[in-house]
């Protein structure tokens, strides 16, 4: 009997049960579901396209009604800013817990509309309602999209041998945020207050959005930026993984190029967990024309964002290839299992 996990299905069960049966065909579908590729891309008239992208509502009350709709939004819009496109409209479901109280309804919502207009997005159409059997964090889904020049938009599926790899901000943003926003007190017994003060302020990093909009202002495809993918379950890793995959192309990573912000060491080493592959909201992987890899880390620095170059885009036949110990070479894959729930699992139970 095969073992059933928690998180996204692997990519077998994404082969085997969903992308045989996607309903209707539609001319205007110009990128359908593919693993590793989080936004699907419609012709909606001559030239313009729109990217669409969906997930779920993801709310955690104990992070303060504010920082928790700040999250649920940015998690939503960053997947459609990495097409590239400007992000424009969103329809929400809410499943709530039937012990929400209006109260709590109200400064939840007023919190997740200021966060959709500080990005510009219109909530166009949705569904709220509370029952029994819902529980946080996970109380509905979303669906975000963005729109523009069908000539501009880039997905995961487009990288180029030859091209640089860059990472920005580090890894595993979003697995030491979060550590530090629910466990505070716990965490400050360990790492200390300055760390967990650190680690807490990277909260307000999980999203791409920024990066994103300063790509499309670059320049995207032959112009610049020609991928960009989240970093979400599976760290920087899956992400760079899920990336090859979907471009059918190598990857020649250095590992110690790929930063890793002094309170996410202290915070992972503390937790037990690997920075590389824990979860990492806040983090793009882009593939850059080589001759614009300056210029874009340069953009990237002139707007206060961390960045660096960590390696390049190869040929499929090269596979992918981690550099790191002293130029020692390695294959490496998706890691799986994203180690982060496991153990903020754990610490959950046992604060409970």
């Amino acid at each position: 009997m095969t073992e059933q996990r928690t998180g996204k299905v692997t990519s077998t069960v994404f082969s085997d049960v969903i992308l045989g049966r996607l309903g209707a065909h539609d001319r205007d579908v110009l990128v359908g579901p593919q693993h590793g590729v989080d936004v699907g891309v419609l012709r909606i008239a001559p030239g313009v396209a729109m990217a669409l992208t969906t997930d779920p509502v993801f709310v955690v009350p104990g992070y303060g009604w504010q920082r928790a709709a700040w999250f649920a939004v940015h998690i939503l819009a960053s997947d459609a800013a990495t097409s590239g496109l400007q992000l424009r409209w969103m329809t929400v479901d809410l499943n709530l817990p039937s012990d929400i109280t209006e109260v709590e309804l109200a400064e939840l919502w007023s919190a997740y509309s200021r966060a959709c207009e500080d990005l510009g997005i219109a909530v166009v159409t949705g569904h709220t309602a509370r029952y029994d059997g819902c529980n946080w964090p996970m109380v509905g889904g979303a669906t975000c999209a963005a729109i523009g020049p069908e000539s501009s938009f880039v997905t995961p599926a487009m990288a180029r041998p030859g091209d640089s790899v860059v990472v920005t901000k580090g890894a595993a943003i979003e697995a030491t945020a979060l550590f530090a926003a629910t466990f505070p007190d716990r965490l400050a017994k360990g790492v200390g207050k300055e760390i967990t003060a650190a680690a807490d302020r990277l909260f307000e990093q999980m999203t791409v959005v920024p990066e994103a909009r300063i790509a499309a202002r670059y320049g995207l495809r032959d112009r610049g930026v020609t991928a960009m993918h989240d970093a979400t379950e599976g760290g920087v890793l899956g992400a760079l993984s899920e990336l090859a995959s979907a471009s059918q192309v190598g990857l020649r990573v250095n590992l110690d190029a790929i930063p890793v912000r002094p309170e996410v060491r202290v915070v992972c080493d503390h937790v037990g967990i690997d920075p590389y592959s824990s979860i990492s909201e806040g983090t793009l992987i882009a593939t850059v024309r080589p001759e614009h890899a300056g210029g874009f880390l340069a953009a990237l620095s002139e707007a206060g964002i961390q960045a660096a170059a960590v390696g390049e885009v190869t040929d499929a036949w090269s596979g992918t290839v981690l550099v790191a110990d002293h130029g020692r070479e390695r294959a490496f894959e998706h890691p799986g299992v994203d180690p982060f729930w496991a153990v903020f699992g754990r610490w959950a139970a046992e604060s409970a």
